[in-house]
């Protein structure tokens, strides 16, 4: 709140509460701490009142004061979902930073963008969905099958580099005022969660301890202990037959042996999935359900299932003390926000809202995307290419995309750059022909919006473009205040209005006129909006959408003749969205796609291939129709056969290609690996994917990503995905040979190591220190990732290697930097048979290097290794 409304609550309060003295409620007393305060609260409250305080959407309860408030938020990579924001790389981009410090640098830039935009929210008088300071974010779970289609908001397969970078991350979100919170972050989803999206509401995750011990739960507790993340959100499914959300094994483990002192949310209706038909169906009621979560410590509902708990304490399910533990911990969340404080003793409440998308941040949006990218492959040299190259074609269904520079969960960045647009930039006198050449599947249209040479106002065919009436309104109600020709239905309004004697939160837009196709064929016809639009045409509804999350792309395909008249109408309203977008689009029909990309390649003198695959594509239950994929999730490893066709077509050419891969999981290309000498992982890049991109390929940025998950050869490699045993899974068990490793990442200098210091042999619970040199042997000025690995050859249950150590480490061309690691014994623990960590007895092999170990990278001396001997033992703390 701001400072006026606060002075008018403590009046408004003073007088219900019958003060006449300057001595406010006991909960709005500075003086008391904010424990305190929060059960002062509470106590005021009655069991109704409480019980909607447990709910994402919480009502006011105007005679205490207390606003209404909506819990959900996210940040995965930027504010998300609020307008304009400024886009990080998705977070496995992130991932590949490998970079602690710019996690933290990135987490600070998104948590003062946020602080910003709920104070400006607040003055507006605006408290819905995604204007809170409670952020679902970051998801940390173990991507442990590149299958999974929320892998992507992962930090990849590793448990440690995981946890490394989930720590800064927490910590930039959080703030470092003693006093007050500047965000909450949200650790998701605990635990043991990682698809089939398909089947995450009825799915019972079983695994053995070792695994769950050693694999699934470590970052999870590295965040509760060293970030001091204030929020845990449990996932869908069960584990060991009990719901996550109704888990007091799970409960326990935070609270207990952890040390957890925040408050718990569940995943949105996972609680309903308790008692809902094909779901888990563990009880057969509402306030069965909600009772159970909550006396397992889930604190807060996103859903609609805890209204029941009213009804549970009148059935004995659950004491109202029980109820207030959980009221108290959300309120005590709250508090610590500076949600009833004046905000003029809130540190965080004085971030000016030019912070916002500032140049400062766009800035850091640049440098994350360089140092995201993975040169995968780099034969000859191919890369960088010369600036003086004359003809360029950039080509590929991601070489000109917006949506796959932003994955999902994401905000709106002012300036997108795609790859096509980042390397014309790049060179301003070159000739820079862009060609799409294959869809991102053959049966995933690539819609564009409908050009005005084939709408008309009406039958008649006398003026290009649809009426368009604009309302006052957002229910296309009365006269409208504005009538017009617009060419084209492409709008992005964000949060102001069409005209400036319209109101931004409240307004509706309807257009009419025909279409007359040139050509006749199957079409995909829709649009996309946000927070509501229509389509019809010839009198069909054809898409039809309206939702409080994000804009989604909607489209029913219609068979069109050419030169004739079809009717249609657009209608769009506006409530309150931060983002106010409407487009009329469509996918044509016999479009000579791949003919554009042979003769645009036949003239060029490198080719850029960009492809890879789409967040309409892979994502969290999604519903596309493409073989290979299922509810968001992958069947298939590799590109889609559309892709597979387009580079054989072009390989024929015998042109310099370098591929660029857009993407949020690994992908399987052992062919294309073989036969392109160039290849670039890119994920999804955010907002200056392109800029970045093209100064990559130019060198003017030295790549220095490396990969956060295991490349494999094929799907045959893997197990069943609903198989949650760790057997034969990540680079810690796979016994396979993958395309390109964990860990991997070229440059374009030569990074080599020497002079190992370690000792030969130590005792068991003490702190070992590391020393390495590297040196830059090339001619170029680049950042190494410095990788440590452990072994433990003679225990049977131990990884075959698992990373302990990394630093990221800038080294001028010639010299040389000295390396240190401090390994706590931690480190170099591993899961005994009592699910301890413990420091064992025997051999371990320590490596260090620019990836894993390798006998060629030993040769090369890309990587150094030795032997220590552990004498003892020594068993971690919990």
């Amino acid at each position: 709140m701001n400072r006026n409304l606060f002075t008018t609550l403590m009046l408004a309060l003073m007088l219900t509460f019958g003060c006449q003295t300057s001595h406010p409620p006991r909960y709005l007393d500075p003086t008391l701490t904010f424990e305190e305060r929060a059960k002062a609260l509470v106590a005021a409250m009655t069991l109704e009142e409480k019980v909607s305080q447990m709910v994402y959407e919480s009502p006011a309860i105007d005679r205490l004061g207390i606003p209404e408030y909506n819990w959900w938020n996210e940040c995965l990579h930027g504010v998300g979902r609020a307008g304009i924001s400024t886009v990080f790389p998705q977070a496995i981009g992130m991932a590949a930073m490998w970079d602690t410090a710019q996690m933290h640098a990135i987490a600070t830039a998104i948590s003062d963008e946020a602080r910003a935009k709920h104070h400006a929210f607040m003055a507006q008088g605006k408290r819905g969905i995604y204007q809170g300071l409670t952020f679902w974010t970051p998801n940390i779970n173990i991507f442990r099958d590149p299958r999974w289609g929320r892998g992507m908001e992962t930090y990849g397969e590793d448990p440690y580099l995981s946890g490394e970078l989930a720590v800064p991350f927490i910590r930039g979100l959080q703030g470092d005022d003693s006093t007050h919170l500047k965000l909450i972050a949200t650790v998701k989803h605990f635990v043991v969660h990682s698809g089939p999206e398909s089947s995450r509401h009825s799915f019972n995750a079983q695994v053995n301890d070792r695994d769950f011990y050693e694999t699934y739960t470590p970052h999870f507790r590295k965040t509760i202990r060293e970030s001091g993340v204030y929020s845990v959100m449990c996932a869908y499914n069960r584990f060991r037959d009990q719901p996550c959300c109704g888990s007091t094994f799970l409960d326990s483990l935070l609270r207990v042996r952890w040390g957890f002192n925040g408050y718990i949310v569940s995943d949105c209706w996972a609680i309903r999935d308790f008692y809902d038909k094909g779901a888990h169906e563990l009880v057969p009621t509402p306030e069965e359900a909600a009772a159970m979560a909550v006396r397992a410590g889930t604190d807060l509902n996103c859903g609609d299932t805890y209204p029941a708990l009213v009804k549970a304490v009148k059935q004995g399910l659950i004491s109202e003390s029980e109820i207030d533990i959980s009221v108290t911990r959300l309120m005590l969340a709250r508090m610590k926000l500076g949600m009833f404080d004046d905000p003029a003793t809130v540190k965080w409440s004085k971030i000016p809202y030019q912070v916002v998308d500032s140049r400062e941040h766009q800035q850091l949006a640049l440098e994350a995307a360089q140092k995201s990218m993975v040169l995968l492959r780099n034969e000859h040299n191919t890369l960088p290419l010369s600036k003086s190259i004359k003809n360029i074609a950039v080509i590929g269904p991601n070489a000109d995309n917006t949506d796959v520079l932003l994955g999902n969960y994401h905000g709106y960045p002012s300036n997108p750059v795609t790859p096509y647009a980042g390397i014309r930039a790049k060179l301003p006198t070159a000739e820079v022909t862009y060609a799409q050449g294959c869809r991102h599947a053959d049966e995933l249209p690539t819609m564009r919006m409908i050009p005005e040479k084939v709408l008309y106002t009406d039958a008649t065919k006398q003026e290009r473009g649809l009426t368009a009436q604009y309302f006052a309104n957002d229910s296309l109600h009365g006269q409208p205040v504005h009538t017009q020709t617009d060419k084209t239905i492409n709008f992005v309004w964000w949060d102001k209005a069409p005209f400036s004697d319209m109101s931004p939160l409240s307004y509706s837009v309807k257009w009419t006129g025909v279409i007359v196709p040139e050509f006749s064929g199957r079409y995909a016809i829709g649009g996309e909006g946000f927070p509501e639009f229509t389509v019809t045409l010839a009198d069909s509804l054809i898409c039809q959408f309206k939702d409080i999350h994000h804009p989604k792309l909607q489209y029913t395909y219609y068979q069109l003749e050419a030169g004739k008249v079809y009717p249609v109408t657009v209608t769009y309203r506006q409530h309150k969205s931060e983002y106010a977008t409407v487009k009329l689009m469509w996918d044509q029909p016999g479009q000579p796609l791949i003919d554009e990309a042979i003769t645009a390649a036949k003239e060029a003198d490198v080719v850029i291939l960009c492809m890879g695959l789409s967040p309409l594509l892979e994502g969290e239950e999604m519903k596309v129709a493409v073989p290979g994929f299922s509810g968001g999730d992958r069947i298939d490893i590799g590109l889609p056969p559309a892709q597979i066709h387009l580079i054989n077509e072009l390989r024929t050419l015998n042109k310099p290609t370098v591929m660029v891969l857009l993407n949020g999981s690994a992908i399987s290309l052992p062919k294309e690996a073989d036969n392109i000498p160039a290849i670039v992982e890119a994920w999804y890049p955010g907002q200056a994917g392109g800029t970045a991109l093209a100064d990559i390929l130019f060198g003017d940025c030295n790549p220095s990503g490396r990969l956060p998950v295991t490349f494999y050869e094929g799907v045959d490699q893997l197990p069943d995905i609903n198989d949650y045993s760790m057997e034969n899974r990540t680079y810690r068990y796979f016994k396979g040979k993958p395309l390109f490793a964990f860990g991997h990442g070229l440059s374009y200098t030569t990074f080599a190591y020497s002079n190992l210091q370690i000792p030969s042999s130590i005792t068991a619970g003490d702190t070992m220190t590391v020393t390495v040199d590297v040196t830059n042997k090339g001619l170029m000025d680049g950042d190494e990732v410095v990788q440590l690995y452990l072994s433990h050859p003679r225990v049977a249950r131990a990884p075959i290697r698992s990373l302990r150590a990394f630093a990221r480490v800038t080294i001028p061309t010639g010299e040389t930097r000295q390396v240190t690691f401090r390994l706590t014994p931690e480190q170099m623990a591993i899961v005994n048979h009592q699910n301890q960590q413990e420091v064992m007895a025997g051999q371990m092999k320590l490596s260090v290097g620019g990836g894993q170990p390798s006998p060629a990278a030993l040769a090369r001396q890309m990587a150094v290794e030795k032997n220590i001997e552990v004498t003892g033992s020594f068993v971690c703390r919990e």
